[in-house]
């Protein structure tokens, strides 16, 4: 079964090269300043596209949560307003729209609510990204696939049958399905990335891995595995301040993953076997230095007495 989707310029999916995304979510503690600086370091690492997270803070936060006080850079402050600090408005996402295009690095969001989904459309999005959290929520689901464009949806904290019905909802036409745990950071063991594998079985579209984990070995077996899309957080430092940082990945890290997936991608191959030119030589020089019948079963056997090159 080949599987594709087109996401901006770019087709996604079996027999292409892995859509790398650096998910700066809320890592720019809303500085203006520092999301740049996240949007440099992904075009630095070589990343195809970065991703924000838009809330509509009244709309999301719930009401017995807004007066609880939180420790922040800002001071310690109710968490509706923590909340409000961290959101980007219209205004910031026209800079950052521009300042994307102008760097050449397609960007989208993670919507929390309806509000925030219609904001994002006046930027023409390549593609909108249904969050684990959003998963059951059928009407939103409904509102994505409305807008036409490509969706992708994470499955964190989702039973099977959960994926399955929101699958059915947002249809697998223009769906990339992304595997995730939502645990920040997520232990190895509960990574679980054969589900990958689960998901390529069952769903006829390219599936993905979101990675909330420490570290870049396991999120290159998820691409082994045959992730199509791969998105992993960035930050400046792992050290700062916010919720985020600890799973994410600093610069330099970012640009080694890419860089190693890129090599994967030429070492996996089609799967089909061929001898190639390099090996040719090795053919006349290897294999012409023993003389032995072909025993029928494919292997070779030394005559006896033959003595090795060397002796």
């Amino acid at each position: 079964m080949r599987r594709t989707v087109s996401i901006g310029h770019r087709l996604v999916g079996d027999g292409h090269r892995v859509l790398v995304i650096a998910e700066i979510g809320i890592n720019h503690n809303g500085d203006l300043e520092l999301a740049r600086r996240l949007i440099d370091a992904a075009r630095t690492a070589g990343c195809d596209a970065v991703k924000f997270q838009k809330r509509t803070p009244d709309l999301c936060v719930p009401l017995d949560q807004r007066d609880i006080p939180r420790e922040t850079p800002w001071g310690l402050i109710p968490y509706i307003e923590y909340r409000r600090r961290l959101e980007f408005g219209e205004d910031e996402y026209g800079i950052i729209d521009r300042y994307c295009r102008e760097a050449g690095m397609p960007w989208f969001a993670s919507f929390w609510d309806e509000a925030s989904l219609r904001l994002l459309e006046r930027f023409n999005p390549p593609v909108h990204k249904v969050p684990s959290a959003l998963l059951t929520r059928d009407d939103l689901l409904r509102v994505a696939r409305a807008t036409g464009r490509p969706v992708i949806l994470s499955t964190g904290m989702s039973t099977w049958r959960e994926i399955r019905r929101a699958v059915e909802i947002l249809g697998e036409e223009h769906l990339i399905v992304n595997h995730s745990t939502g645990s920040y950071p997520c232990l190895p063991a509960e990574l679980n990335l054969r589900m990958i594998t689960t998901l390529r079985e069952t769903f006829g579209c390219p599936v993905g891995y979101s990675g909330h984990e420490v570290g870049l070995q396991t999120t290159l077996a998820a691409v082994c595995l045959g992730a199509s899309v791969v998105e992993r957080h960035i930050t400046i430092d792992r050290a700062m301040w916010g919720s985020d940082q600890a799973a994410s990945i600093e610069p330099g890290g970012f640009a080694r993953l890419v860089r190693d997936i890129r090599v994967i991608e030429q070492a996996l191959g089609d799967g089909i076997k061929r001898v190639y030119e390099s090996e040719l030589g090795a053919i006349g020089r290897l294999r012409g230095q023993v003389a032995s019948p072909d025993r029928g079963d494919g292997f070779s056997r030394p005559e006896q007495g033959l003595r090795s090159p060397g002796n």
